[in-house]
């Protein structure tokens, strides 16, 4: 069987993704997971790759006419290099929604950036819900044994709160069954989150859990899905790093993000849910403050990678 085609985004040339990109593709045993190559700058990549001083050559790149060529600043916030990361997900995004790459890996961007050179897309995931027609994408992040799938993501606290509903607690919780049955996890085992300090005392401090989120669960769980909870937010996450669950299904951005880098920072990467194909990212920004001094750490990179390899190839969360 050929190895899936498996396309990486640079992200912002500017930041530490042509950094994290070189280094990860220039391992042999990353190179060997899929038919990897790179969408952005191949002057990008071949100034990280020799300022590195890797081994061996780059892999393959595909430039797109029309984006900005550079020279990008190192280390800045530029407009042009948003404009170009912009441009590189849109045609990788455009590659896997036409059957000719398995599954994309995306480096990192900057959603400053996008913002002041007028492009209307948040970051990734808005490109790829709008160019899919996805209406109900979601983010998963995984370090080690820890998963992590959001409610929703890039909310104000408040907006949050309010999206803390008994439809969208049962889509995210059926959305992430969907899932993992599809990776060949066919019963996994479902934490959900509370919204409130301990679960809310049973209704003493606030009514989420009774109103909202202990409906879904119990609707899911007629539906034949294995989901429990509303756990409390301080213990859940270290009995599913023990093993009791597959995945915890939380209520908002830092109450998962938090636990995911404290648990495994250098590790931990994201996946999309809710997509017509594979989308793995590493789980860092663009970090201009480091850029171009050769010390971003890539593992993060070697893990996404690692993981569009599995699914792509049927594997599962490996």
């Amino acid at each position: 069987m050929a190895p899936p085609r498996i396309v990486v985004t640079m992200g912002d040339p500017s930041g530490i993704g042509p950094e994290v990109v070189a280094k990860a593709l220039s391992k042999p045993e990353v190179r060997s997971l899929a038919d990897l190559s790179v969408v952005g700058s191949a002057q990008v990549l071949f100034d990280a790759w020799q300022r590195l001083s890797l081994p061996g050559a780059p892999p393959p790149v595909t430039e797109i006419q029309g984006v900005p060529e550079g020279p990008f600043p190192i280390g800045q916030l530029s407009l042009d290099s948003a404009r170009a990361a912009h441009a590189w997900i849109e045609f990788a995004a455009k590659l896997c929604l036409a059957g000719e790459a398995a599954a994309m890996v995306t480096a990192p961007v900057n959603k400053d950036a996008f913002q002041r050179a007028g492009i209307a897309d948040t970051g990734h995931q808005e490109v790829l819900s709008r160019l899919s027609g996805a209406t109900n994408v979601k983010t998963m992040l995984i370090s080690g044994r820890l998963r992590c799938m959001h409610l929703s993501t890039h909310k104000s606290l408040a907006e949050a709160c309010r999206y803390v509903t008994r439809e969208n607690v049962l889509a995210a919780v059926q959305l992430t069954h969907a899932h993992f049955a599809r990776w060949g996890v066919p019963s996994p085992r479902i934490a959900v989150a509370a919204l409130n300090p301990h679960a809310s005392d049973n209704g003493l401090i606030g009514r989420e859990e009774l109103d909202e989120i202990a409906p879904a669960v119990t609707e899911a769980c007629a539906l034949g899905i294995d989901a429990s909870g509303p756990h409390p937010a301080d213990s859940v996450f270290n009995a599913a790093i023990a093993g009791r669950f597959d995945v915890v299904v939380v209520m908002y951005h830092d109450q998962g993000h938090i636990p995911i880098k404290v648990y495994g920072f250098e590790q931990s990467i994201s996946v999309n849910l809710g997509l017509p194909f594979i989308r793995t990212s590493v789980d860092h920004g663009t970090a201009f403050d480091i850029a171009g001094q050769g010390v971003a750490d890539e593992t993060s990179m070697v893990e996404a990678v690692r993981l569009a390899a599995n699914l792509a190839t049927g594997n599962g969360l490996g």
